[in-house]
């Protein structure tokens, strides 16, 4: 076999494995613990900060076309994850997807970048976290954390990174590490906090959207789409900016599959997951950008608590400034919290496949998770949010998400014509436009991102690849001779 036919060896057998890797994970999830899982790492930085950010520097009140933009880019991806989601139900995500159709040297990419989308993930909304705790330790206790603190070391100026002179910052990782704890001890603990918490703050964001839009002022929509000012700001050109940038918020629903070996039944729970959480939080950002955009001018939203901004400057709601920075901390608790417990899973599917060490494939024989996964992801998570600025760690988690989005998008497409015949209990409508334009959409926002974060994922991809090359290729299942496998 020729190395070129190695490396892009497809895998033809999934199955849940566990019982061949000792204790296996349990299936504890139904429909709405599926869809709570995805509402709870949608609704979080995406309201919280990202709006406010993309508003006031690249969209203006735009910004409602910039959601809908990515909306509509994830809708295509959430039809096709449904669909794979079916064909093979475990844990490993885009990343068992792009192994059925596209190779073995692409799912090592994707499920690389998949490590970059949601550790940074989490390490960006544990960033946004800390504004909102700062400003509540504020208001409520009259306690001010140093700066030193709750900043990063580093800033994002100009496409450069710069010191700042802060030392790290404390809440991130003290949030991170707390949720790291509590995803080792146990799928059904983290998941029923993660409902609790989807509960509370969906009520919370529809009090503050209903409150706020009695006092929306029309004007400050006008003009609805800015006078464009060159460099991606304001113009179409700032709208499609500011639609690579919140397509950050949409990530969430992707999250979902990873935790496919915990479905009581997959086939059917993760396509109900997948596309209603996307449904919901669609309408909640358009409405909360709404009301954001409506009640002061769009320029003075680039804060770390924007929804705190857009009321102070309304005395009648004050009574709402509690209830934000609440459902804020409760918001973005719960995205950090299911992105831990996505990561893990995919760095154990991947073990299992050969390419990463055996260690990672293990499962704690009491908690049944996977125990040592979760606190690297924790760590790891941890270290980035105390060091790096939310923008930065935004716009890579955006880069990583769209590359997985777009291998599903022409997988799903590739295996109805290399296999036809497999069972789909969900099947993409109109499949060859609808993925088609899934992959022309990614690859669109893709086009939006600047130099610097290209080069950043530039050597992100080195690394991965020297980590293929040095360990995975050699170790890989499909290397033995009893692995079932097809060349392309």
């Amino acid at each position: 076999m020729s190395v070129l036919h190695q490396l892009f060896a497809r895998k033809t057998s999934f199955r849940d494995d566990d019982d061949t890797h000792g204790p296996g994970l349990r299936r504890t999830l139904g429909p709405w613990g599926i869809t709570a899982l995805g509402i709870g790492a949608v609704i979080g930085t995406g309201i919280f900060v990202v709006t406010g950010t993309a508003a006031a520097e690249h969209a203006g009140p735009a910004v409602l076309i910039s959601f809908i933009l990515a909306a509509i880019c994830s809708g295509f991806s959430a039809l096709c994850y449904a669909e794979f989601a079916t064909l093979i139900p475990i844990s490993g995500s885009s990343y068992s997807y792009a192994y059925a159709t596209l190779g073995e040297i692409v799912a090592w990419f994707i499920g690389w970048n998949m490590v970059l989308e949601y550790g940074i993930s989490a390490s960006a909304v544990a960033t946004s976290w800390t504004g909102y705790f700062s400003s509540m330790l504020h208001d409520f206790f009259g306690i001010q954390l140093p700066a030193a603190l709750t900043n990063a070391p580093l800033a994002f100026t100009d496409g450069h990174l710069v010191s700042t002179g802060a030392l790290f910052n404390l809440p991130a990782v003290a949030i991170v590490l707390a949720l790291t704890w509590l995803c080792y001890i146990g799928i059904r603990e983290s998941s029923g906090l993660n409902a609790f918490m989807v509960v509370l703050k969906v009520g919370l964001i529809l009090a503050i959207i209903v409150a706020g839009a009695r006092y929306v002022d029309t004007s400050h929509w006008h003009p609805f789409i800015p006078e464009s000012q060159g460099h991606d700001k304001y113009g179409w050109s700032g709208i499609f900016r500011g639609a690579a940038m919140v397509f950050f918020a949409y990530i969430g629903f992707e999250a979902t599959s990873t935790a496919a070996q915990e479905c009581k039944n997959p086939q059917r729970d993760l396509p109900f997951g997948i596309i209603v959480s996307l449904v919901l939080c669609t309408l909640l950002y358009l409405g909360m950008a709404a009301v954001m955009t409506g009640l002061v001018p769009y320029s003075v939203l680039d804060t770390a608590d924007p929804v705190i901004t857009a009321i102070r400057g309304h005395s009648e709601l004050n009574w709402l400034r509690p209830l934000v920075e609440v459902g804020a901390l409760i918001g973005l608790s719960s995205v950090i919290l299911v992105m831990i417990i996505a990561q893990p899973r995919i760095f154990m599917i991947m073990a299992r496949d050969g390419m990463l060490p055996k260690v990672f494939a293990k499962v704690h024989p009491r908690y049944r998770t996977p125990h040592i996964n979760t606190l690297i992801t924790g760590f790891g998570i941890a270290a980035l949010a105390a060091i790096f600025p939310l923008d930065l760690l935004a716009d890579l988690t955006s880069m990583g998400t769209l590359i997985a989005f777009t291998a599903v998008c022409a997988g799903v497409l590739i295996l109805r014509y290399t296999q036809p015949d497999l069972p789909r209990t969900f099947r993409v409508p109109w499949a060859f436009v609808i993925c088609i334009a899934g992959v022309l959409s990614c690859l669109f926002l893709l086009a939006q991102m600047n130099w610097f974060n290209w080069a950043l994922m530039g050597i992100w991809t080195v690394i991965g690849l020297g980590i293929y090359f040095g360990f995975g290729y050699r170790h890989s299942l499909l290397r033995r001779p009893a692995a079932t496998s097809e060349q392309p």
